[in-house]
């Protein structure tokens, strides 16, 4: 399992729009929580690393078909890394809210699956913001603007698909164990 959620996040990785910024939108953080809402954070974690050291190695995995070491030192290399803390924090924060919500089906319950999702956004645009401003010498605002801001819509909705993506398998796997 842990070799496909490392391929989903290679395939929707590459499903990608290009900004004029170093950055680019693309549904790899998707991939990253889905793999954490159902893999749970161990399993999720091995799964990023396993997708992470592919890149590394030369696997064009990354966004744009992108690989290898020069990729994860690049502008958007500490995106990348932040993967991994994004999807423990994801799986964590979400599996106590998921169980809640799976129970009543009430909005405060997805509500609290939403918002656990955002401290794994956070968890990702962190170490992102800071490689990404170490590596071109911007400040921290001008970082901000460049590489966070145009993005939080997006991946809230990435956080609000991935929590229905979820649950919708969930459902319809019953052989899938977060163990």
């Amino acid at each position: 399992m842990c070799a496909l959620f490392a391929a989903l996040m290679a395939v929707c990785s590459q499903i990608m729009i290009p900004l004029p910024s170093p950055v680019p939108i693309n549904l790899g953080l998707l991939a990253v929580w889905i793999c954490g809402g159902l893999l749970g954070a161990k399993k999720g974690a091995i799964s990023v690393l396993v997708y992470i050291l592919l890149g590394a190695v030369g696997v064009p995995v990354f966004a744009g078909f992108n690989a290898g070491l020069g990729a994860l030192a690049g502008p958007t290399g500490g995106y990348i890394i932040g993967y991994l803390p994004s999807v423990i924090l994801f799986a964590l924060l979400t599996e106590r809210a998921a169980v809640s919500w799976r129970n009543r089906k009430s909005v405060t319950g997805f509500l609290l699956l939403v918002a656990g999702g955002l401290p794994a956004m956070v968890a990702c645009y962190a170490p992102g913001t800071a490689w990404f401003m170490f590596i071109t010498g911007m400040g921290l605002i001008e970082a901000l603007v460049l590489c966070v801001f145009p993005f939080i819509p997006g991946d809230v909705l990435k956080i609000i698909a991935a929590v229905f993506i979820c649950e919708a398998l969930r459902k319809r796997l019953r052989f899938f164990t977060r163990a």
